[in-house]
């Protein structure tokens, strides 16, 4: 390995993705649009004309139909950061574990308790080339 700046040791852990310099730079305007949503005159112009506020931002139409769809695996998939992306959640009024359970596939009442459990087991969820 070539030191901790090497995001290739991490590629082949099955549905990892990593936050890089890249993956920033694709969606600079994704998260403008994200912080924007920390005002409150936002929010309401935001849910009063989703599509209208979203064109105020260049960002690529597929990042915009990911926000319309609040299909958040995708948003991340097209760079976006999770902690910018639950101010889209936040302004829906969701909480935090109703974002993540639609990440993960499940229901909230189903994510809750499999965290309360122990969370999800690391079987098939490490490195492939490592076996760990």
């Amino acid at each position: 390995m070539s030191g901790d700046n090497d995001s290739s040791q991490f590629s082949d852990i099955p549905g990892t993705t990593l936050f890089t310099t890249l993956s920033s730079r694709r969606a600079y305007q994704l998260h403008k649009f994200c912080q924007s949503l920390m005002k409150a005159r936002n929010r309401a112009e935001f849910k009063a004309d989703e599509a209208a506020y979203l064109e105020r931002f260049p960002m690529s139409a597929e990042q915009r139909q990911a926000v319309r769809d609040r299909d958040f695996n995708r948003l991340i998939a097209l760079g976006g950061n999770v902690f910018f992306l639950f101010k889209i959640s936040n302004t829906d009024g969701w909480s935090v574990q109703q974002t993540v359970a639609t990440m993960s596939g499940m229901t909230a009442e189903a994510y809750a308790a499999m965290m309360l459990a122990g969370g999800r087991s690391p079987a098939g969820n490490r490195s492939i080339e490592r076996g760990d």
